[in-house]
């Protein structure tokens, strides 16, 4: 396992690589690992030569009152969890080396950046459009793989990637979730017991509403309104039925969309989601 922390040397050691005929898959992460990251890397490391993981917090997409300072910093156990899936290399920079005291430069993807998350985070894609940007310039990368649970900044990175002409191939996997539903998140180790039962109803409400979805139900206020009843047990920050790909409302599901909720509890914010297509085969993308 290989440790690097400045971009030079990751983009050096990637071109070596590249050189001698490797392909290389990367997972970015903010550390903190769980079964769901090890899935991107398992597929990175079978899907190329090499698998590349990068753990660093992100201070650009935290607004102030936001836990950057509190987020789980767990560095020895992800190098070791990063080794047992076939990581061979961990880009680790530091926030100074990320940016520099008189930084000034970021990116913005508009459209599909504005709903959802954008909309009580209107800080948060600008930061990881940023630091995606910059992690993609050290880690040279075939390919890099991110999981369906952030469905927006899946939707966000691949618009990126596509306008600004990277060469980079974005794979999107599916959520991985606890054995009683909950999508696994760095953050649901900042609930309490009673926190993660009431949690359960973000991942219980959306499994009702794909079934409503496959049983033939279009309109969108019809499975939001459902969605909303069944997580009345948590402060509800947002339900949307959008566009799979734009990102924007729906009034009726005709093409794949994206059913997403996001909900405050007392010690965490969660976010949650499936995909549906009506044209598919029984309708579920999940």
């Amino acid at each position: 396992m290989k440790i690097i922390d400045n971009a030079a040397e990751m983009r050096a050691w990637c071109r070596e690589a590249r050189r001698a005929g490797k392909s290389i898959g990367f997972v970015p992460t903010m550390g903190a690992l769980h079964e769901g990251h090890l899935s991107l890397m398992r597929a990175a490391a079978q899907g190329n030569e090499l698998a590349v993981a990068s753990i660093f917090v992100n201070p650009t997409q935290f607004a102030p009152h936001e836990d950057f300072n509190q987020y789980p910093r767990t560095f020895d156990q992800d190098v070791a969890m990063c080794a047992s899936v076939g990581v061979v290399a961990v880009y680790a920079p530091t926030a100074r080396t990320m940016y520099t005291e008189d930084y000034s430069t970021f990116v913005t993807v508009g459209g599909v950046s504005e709903g959802l998350c954008g909309g009580s985070r209107p800080h948060f894609f600008r930061g990881v459009a940023t630091v995606v940007t910059k992690l993609f310039n050290a880690v040279e990368a075939d390919r890099a793989y991110f999981g369906q649970k952030d469905a927006q900044q899946c939707a966000v990175i691949k618009r990126m990637v596509r306008d600004l002409d990277m060469a980079v191939e974005i794979v999107e996997m599916p959520i991985v979730r606890e054995p009683d539903g909950l999508a696994m998140s760095s953050r649901n180790r900042y609930l309490s017991a009673e926190e993660r039962t009431r949690a359960l109803c973000l991942s219980q409400s959306l499994f009702a509403a794909q079934e409503r979805l496959q049983g033939g139900e279009r309109d969108a206020e019809t499975v939001k309104d459902a969605v909303r009843q069944g997580m009345q047990g948590v402060k509800i920050d947002y339900v949307a039925l959008v566009d799979a790909e734009t990102m924007r409302p729906v009034e009726r599901v005709e093409r794949p969309v994206l059913l997403a909720v996001a909900a405050l509890l007392e010690s965490a914010r969660l976010i949650d989601n499936v995909k549906f297509d009506p044209a598919g085969n029984g309708g579920s993308l999940t």
